[in-house]
């Protein structure tokens, strides 16, 4: 049995009397023609003496966020998608009936108001209600003003309240979808196609990760929730749409921070013909048209650090970013013995499955070098033993064509120059399996189908993978991916 305190009590009376008035506490269709950011940007510059004389009207709707009468009139804000606006109100002008509405009426209700635009006589820009409709009762009253949610837990859980409540979380709701819009705008404006991938799949392929896994009753055939979309778009180069693209939900069998959420929204791109220049040039060039459109600036205050993303950004491999940090140059090593002594020597922990040049290659760079990585970087250069799908460097085959953008010490993107040799994806997809026996529960399954369609011929190419909600947090200056998630994986409550 639910136990409801007082204040919800006496709302669930008013609803009651609502409906002995004859009206709907949740009500009808409202036909609004207005809303508090159109009133303001056409009327900010009238002057009080000019609103009066011309009366416009507008019928407007919104949620109760506080009201102050007095007698016979009151004020109230009432706020919309884009914010708030008052409402001066008077029994003179709505009716006895219609003010005994706003005089029952609880902060959270929503209304609709027909009237007029005004300015009061401290210039404030106001609408003076004509009409009063009640439209939903509110049964449970808002937060506190001026504590709103104060349990951020309790904000990613009911996000309802936190965009009611909170201006910057609204802010941020509304900026996400302008930025993948603009992403969509600018792929498009390449040439490239937006097209939609398989969400469930038996093989584990694409990236490094453990899955969440389904069954599928019909077929009885256990499946898996995708962790990468990367596979199914270079089938589709081999079919010839040469430039395409994906922005969609992976999902990863991982641990929660604030970096990191179980399912998250990932785009992958595919150029044919392109290599991993190209994919920097793209990578690049869409960051700033994203600042430069979208937010309206280049520079931004994020994780403590003051993040410029003008260009040209710089661009270092893996082994001589490791040699600035450490002094060693691994481009001269050749054995792994060698390595292996370095490794221990600097206290850097080796798993069976980690026991090879390119390995302990990578871990010295997560411990010396990630984190340095302040303003945008492109570290490329790779070992081959991290990047299974990569093609070989040509100069020298221990490394491969693949970069690595980040931004504040935080990976934004992977891109390849694409493998696109049969022969040698299958060696790869081999020793992928010899590490899962070793003890690496991420290595990749083969994926024989890919391997005949890359038989048939896959053009040169470059690929790209982005994190939309790391690079939304950046460009909403939010510290965690919690903030730019709508509804974030959450642990359930006690």
């Amino acid at each position: 049995m639910r136990e409801f305190t007082e204040q919800e009590l006496v709302r669930r009376e008013k609803a009651e009397n609502l409906r002995a008035l004859g009206l709907d506490p949740f009500g009808q269709r409202f036909d609004v023609t207005s809303n508090s950011k159109k009133i303001k940007e056409t009327f900010e510059n009238y002057s009080k003496e000019e609103l009066e004389e011309t009366k416009n009207e507008v019928i407007i709707a919104g949620r109760i966020m506080n009201k102050r009468r007095s007698g016979k009139a009151g004020f109230m804000d009432i706020q919309d998608k884009f914010g708030n606006i008052q409402i001066y109100i008077s029994i003179s002008d709505v009716g006895e009936s219609e003010y005994e509405l706003y005089k029952a009426c609880d902060l959270g209700d929503i209304i609709g108001i027909t009237g007029w635009v005004c300015k009061t006589n401290t210039g404030a820009l106001t609408v003076h209600a004509t009409k009063y409709t009640h439209l939903v009762k509110a049964l449970k009253p808002l937060p506190e003003k001026f504590h709103g949610l104060t349990d951020v837990e309790e904000r990613y859980r009911r996000r309802y309240v936190d965009l009611i409540m909170n201006e910057n979380s609204k802010r941020i709701a509304f900026l996400r979808p302008k930025i993948i819009r603009c992403i969509q705008n600018f792929m498009d404006g390449r040439g490239f196609s937006e097209v939609e991938t398989p969400i469930l799949t038996t093989l584990l392929t694409g990236a490094s990760a453990r899955p969440f896994t389904t069954h599928h009753n019909t077929q009885d055939l256990d499946m898996y929730l995708r962790i990468a979309l990367e596979l199914p778009l270079k089938r589709l180069l081999v079919g010839g749409m040469e430039a395409v693209y994906e922005i969609g939900r992976v999902f990863r069998n991982e641990g929660m921070d604030p970096k990191h959420n179980p399912e998250f929204t990932l785009m992958e791109a595919y150029l044919a013909y392109s290599d991993l220049e190209g994919m920097m040039e793209l990578t690049e060039n869409m960051f700033t048209t994203i600042a430069r459109d979208v937010v309206g600036k280049m520079t931004y205050n994020w994780c403590g650090h003051e993040i410029n993303l003008e260009g040209p950004w710089r661009r270092v491999s893996m082994t001589d970013a490791i040699k600035e940090a450490t002094g060693i140059d691994f481009k001269a090593i050749t054995s792994t013995e060698e390595c292996l002594r370095l490794a221990e020597e600097h206290h850097i922990q080796v798993e069976e499955h980690q026991k090879s040049y390119g390995h302990i290659i990578n871990l010295f760079f997560e411990k010396y070098v990630e984190e340095t990585l302040i303003q945008p970087t492109f570290l490329y250069g790779h070992p081959i033993e991290i990047s299974p799908l990569t093609k070989k460097n040509p100069e020298d085959p221990r490394f491969v064509d693949r970069f690595e953008l980040f931004i504040g010490g935080k990976e934004f993107a992977n891109a390849y120059t694409e493998l696109n040799d049969p022969i040698d994806q299958l060696e790869r997809f081999e020793d992928q399996l010899k590490e899962r026996d070793l003890g690496n529960d991420e290595a990749n399954d083969i994926d024989m189908d890919f391997i005949e369609a890359l038989e048939y011929g896959m053009p040169p190419a470059g690929g790209i993978g982005y994190g939309i909600d790391r690079l939304c947090m950046l460009f909403t200056e939010s510290e965690t991916i919690r903030e730019v998630i709508l509804f974030p994986t959450m642990k359930p409550r006690d």
